[in-house]
C-alpha cells in the first residue's frame, strides 16, 4: 500500500515540476506563440516543453536571420517546429524560406547527373565565370556560342578541352550543363577516374545490374562531359570496353560529348597506349583518339592554376 502511495505522490510532483516549468517557458513570447499555435490543452503541451523550448529557440534564430550564410540552427536552412498531425503533436525540421528559395532556384540541377564531382562544379553558373584572363577568351566564346546554337535546335560538335591544371576547363563546361539544363535538357557529368573505379567494382560485384545502369546512363546521355580523362591508371578492359564503346556508341549516335583532360590529344594517345612498344596497343590507343576527333572539336586552354 505505502509502494502505491509513494508512486502517486511521485507522478504529483512530476506533473507539478512539469507545470512549473511550462509556466515558467510561456514567459517567453516566442514559447508562447508555438504552443498557442498547437490545438491541444496546456495538460498535454507541457509534456513536451523542453521541444517547445529547443524549437522557440530556433524560430528566434530564424526571426533575426538575413541568409543561409548566417544560418545558427542545428540543420542549415531548417527550423525545428511543432506539427499536430492527427491529433499527435511531432516536432520536424521545416525548410526556411531561403533554404525554399534555394531549391526552387537550383531546380534545375534535377536535370545533371553527376559522378562523384564536388559542389562548385555541380553551382557553376555562367554569370560567375571570370574573363579577365585572356586566355579563356576564346573558349568562353565558344561555350557561349553553343548554348544559343543548342537552344535554337543546331546541335554540333562537343569539346576537347585540354590545358593546365586547374585553370577551370570543367568549371567552364559544367557551367554551360547547367544554363542548358533551365531549359529540361538532361546531362551527365563524371569524373573519370572514380566513375571508372566505381564501375569496375561494380563489374565484380554479385548483382550485374548496377554495372549495366552506371555504364548505360553515360553512354546514353543526351550530353556527356567526361572530366580529367588521362588522369586515370590505363587498362586495356577499361580503355576499349568502356571508353572504347562509350565513344564509339556516341559518335554513331552524333550525341554531344565534351572532354576535359590536362593532356593534349597526343599526349592522351601515348597515355591509353598502355604499353608503348606493342603495336597492337599503339592501334587501339589511335582508335580511341580518332573517335574523340570525331565527336569533338580540339581547344587549348593554358591560364591561372585557380585552385591554389
Amino acid at each position: 500500500m505505502e509502494n502505491i502511495k509513494d508512486m502517486v505522490k511521485e507522478k504529483n510532483n512530476l506533473n507539478y515540476n512539469l507545470k512549473i516549468s511550462y509556466n515558467e517557458a510561456l514567459k517567453d513570447e516566442v514559447f508562447k506563440k508555438l504552443t498557442a499555435s498547437i490545438n491541444l490543452n496546456d495538460d498535454e503541451l507541457m509534456k513536451y516543453t523542453s521541444s517547445f523550448e529547443d524549437a522557440a529557440k530556433e524560430y528566434k534564430n530564424c526571426m533575426k536571420c538575413k541568409g543561409l550564410g548566417e544560418c545558427k540552427n542545428s540543420v542549415c536552412g531548417y527550423c525545428y517546429l511543432p506539427i499536430l498531425k492527427e491529433k499527435e503533436l511531432i516536432f520536424s525540421y521545416v525548410a526556411c524560406r531561403y533554404k525554399n528559395k534555394y531549391i526552387n532556384d537550383n531546380k534545375y540541377l534535377d536535370n545533371i547527373t553527376y559522378f562523384d564531382v564536388p559542389r562548385d562544379i555541380k553551382e557553376a553558373k555562367i554569370k560567375n565565370i571570370y574573363t579577365d584572363d585572356k586566355n579563356r577568351e576564346k573558349v568562353i566564346k565558344w561555350i557561349l556560342s553553343y548554348i544559343k546554337d543548342y537552344k535554337k535546335g543546331n546541335t554540333q560538335k562537343g569539346l576537347f578541352l585540354h590545358g593546365n591544371f586547374g585553370c577551370g576547363k570543367t568549371y567552364l563546361i559544367s557551367a554551360m550543363f547547367n544554363e542548358l539544363a533551365k531549359d529540361k535538357v538532361k546531362s551527365v557529368i563524371i569524373y573519370y577516374p572514380e566513375y571508372l573505379r566505381s564501375l569496375k567494382a561494380s563489374y565484380s560485384s554479385s548483382s550485374k545490374d548496377e554495372f549495366k545502369d552506371k555504364f548505360n546512363e553515360v553512354k546514353y546521355a543526351s550530353l556527356l562531359l567526361i572530366d580529367d580523362l588521362g588522369a586515370e591508371a590505363v587498362t586495356a578492359w577499361e580503355r576499349d570496353e568502356i571508353l572504347g564503346s562509350i565513344l564509339q556508341y556516341r559518335m554513331q549516335e552524333h550525341l554531344p560529348t565534351f572532354i576535359t583532360s590536362n593532356l593534349n590529344l597526343k599526349q592522351l594517345e601515348d597515355h591509353l597506349s598502355v604499353t608503348t612498344n606493342n603495336k597492337s596497343e599503339r592501334v587501339k590507343a589511335v582508335r580511341i583518339i580518332e573517335r574523340i576527333k570525331q565527336l569533338t572539336i580540339d581547344m587549348e586552354m593554358i591560364g591561372e592554376n585557380n585552385r591554389k
